[in-house]
């Protein structure tokens, strides 16, 4: 591990997905500032669904839990029925932003230059984008990992600058343990993570490389979560279902501070 490995500090982001009413969301934060009790070792993070961003900032002001929103459209107003600016997303008190979810890949769309856009855009409303990548099971199957994952991080990246690198975190998404109650194996997940670290030094330089926060996430649980983070180059998780309950995604936290 290089020098600047040991000093990135473990960023745990909860994406709850299409879950969660405004009344559900505030009971839940309101749970896991009680059970974290302020903790700093580590930067938590939760995502709700967007008619819950406001709500949950309030509940969350002073606890040391950052918000972040699921999505976001690259342009700041105009006629984009359905869609959510990165101004209306920081105005909710939003501090981060997941781009390219490999569910908005599958589900809708979403491509390396539409993430790509994202991203800049994020940039430009001040928002941390958390970044996501990886492959599904027939691309894992046929052996194609290290191929789609890289045309992932570099068209994602593209265009950017080392500076804009900075606030970027990248989320290796295994698709195929998406939700599915498979995990990559530690050493599964080290060996790409590893391998993203070495993309972004060669897209831009080893210092930036080892600065970068790369998460895993992929069917994370608090039973899981300490192995997967111990790895030189896991410097997270993106927690999906874990993330719904206090209790689980308190102790994802806890069991890697």
């Amino acid at each position: 591990m290089t020098k600047a490995g040991f000093m990135r500090k473990k960023i745990i982001a909860g994406n709850w997905k299409m879950y969660k009413t405004p009344a559900e969301a505030v009971a839940l934060v309101d749970g896991l500032k009680k059970a974290l009790g302020g903790q700093t070792a580590v930067d938590a993070v939760v995502c709700p669904p967007f008619v819950s961003l406001t709500e949950v900032s309030r509940v969350l002001a002073g606890s040391g839990i950052a918000l972040g929103a699921q999505n976001l459209f690259w342009e700041a107003e105009g006629a984009f029925t359905g869609e959510i600016s990165g101004p209306m997303i920081k105005a909710a008190g939003a501090e981060y932003v997941i781009i390219g979810h490999s569910e908005r890949r599958q589900f809708f769309g979403e491509t390396n230059a539409t993430v790509n856009r994202r991203l800049k855009a994020a940039f430009s409303y001040g928002l941390k984008p958390i970044v996501c990548v990886g492959e599904n099971l027939a691309e894992r199957e046929a052996g194609k990992t290290f191929d789609v994952v890289k045309d992932h991080v570099t068209g994602s990246l593209a265009g950017l600058g080392k500076e804009d690198m900075n606030t970027v975190v990248i989320a290796y998404e295994p698709v195929w343990a998406i939700g599915t109650g498979k995990t990559a194996t530690a050493a599964q997940a080290q060996e790409v993570h590893k391998f993203i670290r070495g993309i972004v030094a060669k897209l831009f330089d080893q210092a930036t490389a080892d600065a970068l926060r790369i998460q895993y996430g992929g069917s994370v649980k608090p039973e899981n979560a300490a192995e997967l983070m111990s790895q030189p180059d896991i410097d997270g998780a993106l927690v999906g279902g874990a993330s719904l309950k206090a209790d689980s995604f308190a102790a994802i936290i806890k069991n890697i501070a």
